[in-house]
């Protein structure tokens, strides 16, 4: 198979190691930076095109999106070119949108009885009382609702320091999700790798000393974890509520059990190999291509 990767940078640890995982498994990885991607439009023939070429792209078989933060507009463009095209992907575009707005994100996940900490939107002053009551705090946790690996996500341990960082925060037109912060958690959560319709692995991440956020990328340790069945399922229906085939779910453990904190639709695993010694890429890879056959085979029943 010819996979297209999504990814601004070959030398990322995830891309790195999807290019070499799908080469031992026989396959053609080709990694695109989304950016370089153009797309044109026309009746019936939509196309993608490469930096300079002056010629489409050849055909994919099949698309693994990695798509950043800081590109989701435009990389979920060519997501969607091509899906529009008949690509198999993992994951689709609509699903990673839903996944990347956190409001969103915990609408969906509330709405199916899947229990999250207790969070609220305000936009006024006057309405940080009114939150703080509703969210039990201080402390709370201040998230945008756009961020990744920690960046846009705040303890704020008094009612002074709310209104202080809401108020620049406000000022500069950013929408802020004020949420309850769990105490019983602080500095450590769980991230289960959903593929498909399982967890097929998962690690306990702790904050290093002085950090409250566990993210990886902020010098946080790792170590495997075996989660019981209710952790598997909360993971597993998180994940099939955003639509995702794949998802990093980051769960805190609260004395009601777990609670979704976050859902990563491009998630990286360099923490997670090196935790557990799986070769995750392989396991993704793996799933993706028997999904990209089944596809095939559907579309071709279709026509």
């Amino acid at each position: 198979m010819r996979i297209a990767i999504l990814s601004r940078k070959r030398g990322l640890y995830t891309t790195g190691r999807f290019i070499e995982s799908a080469r031992s498994m026989g396959h053609e990885p080709v990694v695109l930076d989304p950016l370089r991607c153009f797309l044109v439009l026309a009746r019936r023939s939509p196309q993608i095109y490469y930096g300079a070429a002056d010629r489409p792209l050849p055909p994919m078989d099949l698309v693994i999106p990695r798509i950043g933060a800081s590109v989701t507009d435009h990389g979920l463009a060519v997501v969607n070119q091509f899906d529009m095209m008949g690509v198999p992907m993992v994951n689709n575009s609509q699903p990673i949108a839903r996944s990347r707005d956190k409001l969103r994100c915990f609408q969906l996940l509330t709405r199916k009885n899947i229990d999250i900490p207790r969070t609220v939107m305000a936009r006024e002053p006057h309405q940080i009382g009114p939150a703080l009551e509703a969210v039990g705090g201080p402390p709370v946790i201040l998230k945008l609702l756009r961020g990744t690996q920690g960046i846009g996500v705040i303890l704020a341990e008094t009612e002074q320091a709310v209104q202080s960082v809401l108020d620049t925060l406000w000022s500069l037109g950013q929408t802020i999700l004020i949420q309850e912060f769990v105490a019983e958690s602080e500095g450590k959560d769980i991230r289960a790798l959903v593929v498909g319709n399982r967890v097929v692995t998962a690690m306990r991440r702790q904050a290093r000393f002085g950090e409250f956020r566990s993210n990886i990328h902020r010098g946080a340790g790792g170590v495997v974890v075996d989660l019981d069945e209710e952790y598997r399922r909360v993971a597993v229906q998180a994940s099939q509520v955003m639509g995702l085939q794949v998802a990093g779910v980051d769960l805190l453990e609260s004395h009601q059990g777990p609670k979704v904190m976050e859902i990563n639709s491009s998630v990286g695993f360099e923490g997670l190999e090196k935790a557990t010694g799986l070769d995750i890429a392989r396991l993704i890879l793996e799933y993706a291509v028997r999904y990209a056959r089944r596809y095939g085979k559907a579309e071709w029943r279709k026509n």
